[in-house]
């Protein structure tokens, strides 16, 4: 691992630490238009490959997965058999095939029969694409669904996967092209934003020289759509507010959160075969940081995920452009003005964002799938006051998921400095492995088989 890697990793933790200090400041704070709701400043973080039913399959209340379902092995042939829903738990997974064909299979038309045979054609275990987690598995995002909300119709924005779903989330269509993006239109409207990224090279852009032009070079441009843009690069205005995932905690304490922030991380995407826990940890100390500060009475923080990779989901994707949508992903809301508990059944799609902003701060739309979209607004309840933040643990006794505690002392958020440290050098580890992957022109968050 670099030096410069390891010390962006670190610095997360670090600036972590700045919001345990004590309470947030207030001065410094930019000075941005009146949003149209209560909501001043939206967060959105993207993680990776997982479909809704992957996750979400078996949660209470939800579309999950359908009883008696069994997938056949061949379609065509349906006296080979067929592959029922099963339990994952902990077993070592390798990530398998999510690219435009094997989408297209395992869609078969619409009749949505084909997971199972698309991995095996690409020489997989397809027996893997029905396999599900469950509250044991992923204690932290079941609680923010008891607690917050969870959305059960919300659908990756394109088949073609994350590189196209990434662009659509940032400018409302499947290329980039010249047009505009979210934060053309913010930074025309002079309306804070930032896109903050785990371990920051402000070098890697179109920009860059074609000899250091490597795997992970490639990664983080598909990821943060707006580095492929020459303006982006060019004007040091435009790419002040791209920054280290380590500036969120500092902007946090100061008082200083933009309206509008993106997110991206690497070695906690979640993507298989990443792990698990250590995905759970990065959202939780992002939402339990915003939650310890300032912004919290008027913030949200939506999480969802690029895209399916390879995972059955049941719910076939409706048709309504010639690019999407793609399978549905897990989605969650977390504000102080979210209903409760709730599961919210709003078909949308990763344009939905963009829409909230669009409408939240009187912004025209970017592209044609976002002027079209719904947004989330029924998830919040705008009649109640906000509630106050009930920070979010693990339950280290291993049974009954995770539990919410409300704030009690500065000596709790000294004890979330501590935990941050601990989660950071974990990620050290996997932002090490991410850049071997590198090294070795392996792009292990992306489609390996052809």
């Amino acid at each position: 691992m670099r030096a410069g890697g390891l010390r962006a990793v670190l610095a997360v933790a670090a600036a972590a630490l700045l919001v345990a200090a004590g309470a947030p400041a207030e001065a410094g704070a930019p000075e941005t238009p009146a949003p149209r709701t209560p909501i001043r400043h939206l967060v959105m973080l993207m993680q990776e490959n997982h479909s809704f039913d992957n996750y979400f399959g078996t949660y209470p209340g939800a579309d999950g997965l359908p009883a008696g379902v069994c997938m056949p092995v061949r379609p065509d042939k349906p006296e080979r058999g067929c592959v029922k829903p099963h339990h994952l738990g902990d077993r070592p997974l390798r990530d398998h095939s999510h690219d435009y064909k094997t989408a297209l299979r395992q869609l078969d038309g619409g009749k949505m029969d084909g997971f199972v045979r698309a991995l095996n054609l690409r020489r997989q275990d397809g027996t893997v694409a029905m396999g599900y987690y469950d509250r044991d598995d992923l204690p932290f995002h079941w609680a923010v669904a008891d607690q917050y909300v969870l959305f059960d119709r919300f659908f990756s924005s394109s088949l073609r996967g994350g590189d196209a779903n990434h662009t659509f989330w940032v400018a409302g269509r499947p290329e980039l092209g010249n047009g505009p993006t979210i934060f053309d239109r913010l930074q025309q409207r002079g309306i804070s934003w930032k896109f903050y990224i785990a371990g920051h090279d402000p070098k890697l852009n179109i920009r860059t020289p074609p000899g250091r032009r490597d795997a992970h070079w490639g990664r983080v441009l598909d990821d943060v759509p707006i580095l492929k843009l020459p303006r982006f690069a060019d004007d040091r205005r435009l790419a002040s507010h791209i920054v280290d995932l380590g500036e969120y905690y500092k902007d946090l304490q100061q008082g200083t959160l933009p309206a509008v922030s993106f997110m991206v991380d690497y070695g906690a995407s979640e993507h298989p075969p990443g792990d698990l826990v250590l995905g759970q940890r990065l959202v939780r100390s992002l939402v339990n940081g915003l939650m310890a500060s300032s912004a919290w009475k008027d913030s949200a923080f939506l999480y969802s995920y690029d895209d399916w990779g390879g995972w059955y989901d049941h719910l076939r994707p409706p048709k309504v452009d010639a690019a999407g949508y793609g399978f549905r992903v897990p989605a969650l809301l977390v504000s102080p003005y979210a209903r409760r508990g709730h599961v919210d059944h709003t078909q949308l799609d990763q344009t939905a964002g963009i829409r909230f902003v669009e409408e939240n701060w009187g912004l025209a739309p970017v592209g044609g799938r976002d002027a079209a979209a719904r947004t989330f607004t029924a998830a919040f309840d705008f009649s109640s006051p906000p509630r106050a933040p009930s920070l979010l643990f693990e339950n280290l006794g291993g049974v009954g998921g995770a539990v919410a505690r409300g704030p009690a002392s500065g000596l709790l958020y000294g004890f979330y400095g501590a935990a941050f440290v601990v989660a950071a050098l974990v990620l050290a580890g996997a932002f090490a492995a991410s850049r071997r992957h590198a090294h070795l022109g392996v792009r292990p968050d992306r489609e390996g088989a052809g």
